[in-house]
């Protein structure tokens, strides 16, 4: 699985012109699954969100996660993360996970998050979405199951 992760002051999802998800401070999870990815990599990929420490403390070090702070998360999904670039013109999807096997692994992270007792929105998996954002930071960070944590 591959994530996009961004802290937000603020951020929502429109689906056909209805907002379909949104919250203020937290963190916004544009969220990949691949071909190879499993319910371990649901789980490793849900921890990791739960836990990672991007939020500033009173001395402004990174040591709050968005539990910490009472933060809420958008998950959004995104089989664009796969997208390989490194041939051609035109993005090639191949790596990314068919829709049936890709929804259950991104509502499985989404359930995993809710069940550590964060407040979670969600876009429409597969709909065209416009997605907006306020970047508290702005933080950005990247996360790949594929990849040691």
């Amino acid at each position: 699985m591959r994530a996009v992760i961004q802290r937000v002051s603020e951020a929502s999802v429109t689906v056909d012109e209805r907002v379909v998800g949104r919250i203020g401070k937290g963190l916004l999870l544009l969220l990949g699954v691949g071909q190879e990815d499993t319910g371990d990599d649901a789980r490793m990929l849900a921890d990791k969100v739960v836990g990672l420490r991007c939020f500033a403390d009173a001395e402004s070090k990174f040591n709050l996660s968005v539990v910490d702070v009472g933060g809420a998360v958008l998950a959004i999904s995104q089989f664009t993360l796969f997208g390989d670039c490194r041939k051609g013109r035109r993005p090639s999807f191949s790596d990314a996970a068919r829709p049936e096997p890709a929804t259950e692994l991104y509502e499985a992270v989404v359930q995993q998050l809710r069940g550590a007792g964060l407040s979670v929105e969600t876009g429409e998996f597969g709909a065209h979405m416009s997605v907006h954002l306020v970047n508290d930071g702005p933080v950005t960070l990247l996360l790949d199951t594929k990849k040691t944590f």
